[in-house]
């Protein structure tokens, strides 16, 4: 596979034509240094046969944002030891560059100060008008602390500086975000001016290393920071021209919204940026790069071979599966464990202030405390539970050496995945079905399905150790009339067991409720949500919600927020039309109070709840009395999401 073949630039050899692109990850220390989990994390991804790594949002200032920093020879240190580790492995390390949008300067005296009012104040003002307002000395200054943190890096051993396109460097190329009036402001030639005086001062500063620019394309849709596809080929040649050895073609940013760069599932197609960045790489000789929602090796490969790029970044689906390449390379790829794109345990956990983890992988983020041991003495281990839960907690088990039986009620495997995957955009959740299915199959896992567990039938296998994943069950609250025939189950809903029409109201915002009333908003339904929350789609994450909410939108899905549903009424009117025949329907109404007790009824052909589930039960006193070991895990322990389910499956497993 071309993937798999190295390609030399400069005079620097790549193994193969696998980069990570730069993320931010949350993983480094607040001083800046590559902390312990930071080192681990990209030692696991060299070690899994990645061959070009960027680390993410390098500053080379002081700053509040928590990101790899390098602006004081102490930090030099940290990023050795990184270089070195990477390097061990036959991987190169690229270290990303950038300047914040804001005068960062003023901003730490404020925050030093510990006046975080007018941080914020300032931060605010900055993120508008700091591009139109900084000086032209003060570019200059930016530019000589860009270029020290090279020289850094050149020290620590780093392989390749990658010029941040975006963020201040964007903001200054982009004609919506830069209305300046002098050399730096105006046309595409003044615009990027600071960015290829960026590329010299770098060249001049460290000769020796490979420079590379992220090209961000403003697209008609989204992105601010950066050039339009219009002047992308131009502004290449310029690059080109000024001696830069490589481009990463991607989304332009600064939209507030991250899924603009980084979409979740079903919001972008696979591949998105493929035939933009082929038209970059028609100006230009120099080999190209992107990223975006590349997902398999034979994505990959496709990109390569149809010459839409040189190098293909794989972002999420490596957090999802750290030995992506040596799969590939093993001729394995039906083994990658693939990312789903949910978002949900990379980005929008770092946009909540914690660091990236994958809801898929139990160890990433985590590389340094959980990885799977061996077992010490072989046993039969029974799991009861077909979903994520139980799929996860039989394979860490198989790959520990035990001997495994998997026990499903159901006549398929997945669980509440896959009720998961019928809202809209959601399909992709499937792939996670598939792939801890393959991987129990591989591993020999016997599986057997349509067998509904009891304590004695789990008993008559002989266990050694028994895993309880059998899951929960949707929780019905306890309202006057919830009897009714027009009431019905989301579970049941999105699983094609019940049906609803016409006007429907959902009791539960949460994401449940969310996708119900999307898909059927979709399906033709005049939908209202109810929550005695004040936000429908709290718990939904920030890369998500926009297209949620885009759904309600486009369909007229109401939303009632912070009302409690005190009962719900039905009653039959029954219209006389012959002496022999009558025409019968239901009307229901939601009744319901508002905060301040007023009544507020929501009329209703049918109503759907989706207000939270409950763990199921399982005996295990037999168990307990003959000394068998007994773990219960995901919802039927807690309920929460996929990502515990995953987590307390594996951890459980791995002390077995």
């Amino acid at each position: 596979m071309q993937v798999l073949q190295p390609i030399t630039i400069g005079h620097t050899v790549f193994k193969n034509r696998v980069l990570f692109p730069p993320l931010t990850t949350g993983y480094e220390d607040a001083d800046g240094n590559i902390s312990p989990q930071s080192l681990a994390f990209y030692t696991r991804l060299a070690q899994g046969g990645t061959g070009y790594i960027v680390l993410g949002d390098v500053a080379p200032i002081r700053s509040f944002a928590v990101t790899p920093k390098l602006y004081d020879d102490s930090q030099i240190e940290s990023f050795r030891r990184l270089a070195d580790n990477v390097h061990a492995y036959g991987a190169k390390l690229g270290v990303q560059i950038f300047h914040p949008e804001y005068d960062c300067d003023a901003l730490n005296a404020l925050f030093d100060a510990g006046e975080m009012h007018k941080v914020r104040a300032q931060l605010h003002h900055d993120m508008a008008h700091f591009v139109n307002d900084v000086t032209e000395a003060a570019l200059m200054i930016i530019i000589e602390k860009m270029c020290a943190c090279a020289r850094r890096a050149r020290t620590a051993g780093v392989d390749v500086i990658h010029i941040h396109g975006d963020r201040l460097v964007g903001a200054l190329c982009s004609s919506l975000m830069n209305k300046r009036s002098d050399q730096f402001g105006g046309s595409l030639e003044n615009r990027t001016r600071f960015a290829l005086l960026l590329v010299q001062a770098l060249k001049d500063a460290v000769p020796e290393l490979l420079i590379e620019y992220k090209l961000p394309v403003i697209t008609p849709e989204r992105g601010k920071g950066g050039v339009p596809l219009s002047e992308a080929p131009v502004f290449a040649k310029w690059l080109e021209a000024a001696g830069v050895h490589m481009l990463h073609v991607a989304q332009a940013n600064h939209t507030g919204n991250l899924a603009d760069t980084i979409p979740p599932m079903g919001v972008q197609p696979y591949c998105f940026f493929a035939d933009i960045t082929h038209a970059v790489k028609q100006a230009v000789t120099i080999p190209v790069s992107t990223s975006g929602r590349i997902i398999d090796p034979q994505m990959a490969e496709n990109m390569l071979t149809e010459g839409k790029a040189d190098m293909i970044g794989i972002g999420r689906a490596l957090l999802a599966d750290s030995d992506w390449v040596n799969k590939t390379a093993a001729g394995r790829p039906q083994d990658i464990c693939r990312c789903i794109s949910c978002n949900e345990g990379c980005v929008d956990t770092v946009l909540n202030r914690s660091f990236i983890a994958c809801v898929v992988n139990a160890e990433n983020g985590f590389e340094a405390v959980r990885f799977i041991t061996p077992a010490q003495q072989q046993k039969h281990v029974v799991v009861i539970g077909g979903g994520p839960a139980g799929l996860e907690a039989a394979r860490v088990a198989a790959v520990k050496g035990h001997k495994v039986t998997l026990l499903e009620k159901n006549a398929y495997l997945g669980g509440q995945l896959n009720i998961a995957s019928v809202p809209p955009r959601k399909l992709e959740i499937r792939r996670t079905i598939e792939d801890l299915t393959q991987a129990n199959h591989a591993l020999g896992v016997q599986i057997t399905l349509a067998h509904d567990a009891t304590p004695a039938s789990v008993l008559a296998l002989a266990p050694d150790a028994v895993i309880i994943a059998v899951g929960a069950s949707s929780f019905i609250p306890p309202i006057s009339g919830i009897d009714s025939a027009t009431v019905c189950d989301a579970w049941q809903v999105l699983a094609g067991e019940q049906q609803v029409a016409g006007r429907v109201a959902i009791i539960g915002g949460g994401i449940v409720g969310c996708e119900t009333a999307e898909y059927l908003a979709e399906l033709g339904c005049q939908v209202s949500i109810v929550d005695i929350n004040e936000q429908i789609g709290a718990d939904i994450g920030a890369t998500v919600l926009p297209s949620v909410l885009a759904t309600f939108k486009t369909y007229g899905v109401a939303q009632y927020s912070g009302l409690t549903v005190t009962r719900i009424e039905t009653h039959v009117e029954t219209h006389i039309e012959t002496i022999t025949a009558s025409n019968s329907a239901t009307n229901t109404a939601l009744q319901c109070i508002d905060k301040q007790g007023k009544v507020v009824p929501i009329p209703c052909d049918f109503v759907v709840t989706a207000s939270g589930a409950r763990p199921v039960d399982f005996d295990t006193t037999i168990f307990d009395a003959q000394g068998i070991e007994v773990i219960k895990v995901g919802d039927c322990q807690q309920v929460a999401d996929i990502a515990y389910a995953i987590k307390t499956a594996y951890d459980a497993a791995n002390l077995l």
